[in-house]
């Protein structure tokens, strides 16, 4: 992997940051009001909040994985003072006490790293995250009426799409069937997006190519190339090439703003993964996604911290496309 080193690299350099660090948490009590990070939450502190440590962990494993001679010893380090089993037992108990936490972007990322664990050293301290949020994710769908379609972490389709691949790996075919159920009932019957006002000021994600991408996994691949036709028709031609531009992104340390750099490489991402589906614009597609990513490359590991504390794991779903 051309960038396997500088990735790894950076993510140890911004899991081993404590500050800036946003808990998230909700105190319920005035006992209660503790947040040192590395106390709150023994397995997911630094990388400034809970689900980018927790993906960023997931960029390391994945990245032992793909080119283990490049990354070195410094991301095992990391990990193994992080993935023990009394860190993640207290995640876990913590997500047992507050049941929406960091639901659902967090959990989806928490459940990737689970499953790229599986082959590890950490698979069993890990395990247990697994089940939690397993459990979590069956208790809610059947509670949530309707998607959350914009392009932050609420997101219900990037979510879905993580959660769907996470528990298809750790062999959970009640979470799958679950998701399956609920993608095609939530965005089965979707037509004739409007992408007109995509994207909006702080998004990381495209409404519209989160809810394809998630479609890709639940349908076979016929029944996909139809769905898309209808929920995007024109993609590639003269419909919706606003998604392939690179969007105007923003490096100078507002956290924010800097969500539009994970847009072009989420955008590429998906770009990437549903350009089989309408392969008379494929190589339109996979050319919008190559712009993004080259765009933002450069920020990915020399930007400010409030960017390169989460855009490798972007930038590593993009790659692996």
């Amino acid at each position: 992997m051309k960038y396997a080193a500088a990735w790894a690299n950076i993510a140890c350099e911004v899991l081993e940051t404590p500050y800036p660090y946003g808990a998230g948490h909700a105190s319920y009590g005035p006992d209660d009001v503790d947040v040192t990070p590395d106390r709150l939450h023994p397995a997911f502190h630094g990388s400034y909040d809970w689900h980018s440590s927790a993906h960023m962990q997931w960029s390391l494993v994945r990245l032992l994985a793909l080119a283990p001679d490049q990354v070195g010893e410094r991301p095992v380090a990391v990990l193994e003072q992080r993935l023990t089993p009394e860190a993640i037992g207290a995640e876990v108990a913590y997500l047992r006490e507050r049941p929406s936490y960091e639901r659902p972007y967090g959990w989806a990322w928490a459940a990737m790293l689970v499953a790229a664990g599986q082959k590890t050293d950490w698979a069993d301290a890990l395990a247990p995250l697994g089940e939690v949020i397993g459990e979590l994710v069956l208790r809610w769908l059947p509670k949530q009426a309707y998607p959350v379609r914009h392009g932050v972490h609420l997101n219900s389709a990037f979510a879905l799409a993580l959660l769907f691949e996470a528990y298809d790996e750790l062999g959970r075919a009640d979470v799958v069937d679950a998701i399956r159920t609920r993608a095609l009932e939530w965005f089965g019957n979707d037509t004739a997006y409007d992408t007109r006002f995509e994207p909006s000021g702080t998004d990381f994600l495209s409404p519209a190519l989160s809810e394809a991408e998630l479609m890709r996994r639940v349908l076979p691949d016929g029944e996909f190339a139809s769905w898309l036709a209808k929920f995007l028709p024109g993609l590639g031609k003269d419909a919706h090439l606003h998604l392939l531009d690179v969007p105007i992104t923003d490096n100078s340390g507002d956290g924010q703003l800097a969500h539009l750099s994970g847009l072009a490489l989420s955008r590429a991402w998906q770009l990437r993964t549903i350009a089989p589906a309408v392969p008379d614009v494929a190589a339109v597609l996979r050319a919008g996604a190559d712009r993004q990513v080259n765009a933002v490359l450069p920020t990915v590991t020399g930007g400010d911290f409030m960017s390169t504390h989460w855009l490798v794991s972007f930038a590593l779903l993009a790659d692996q496309a």
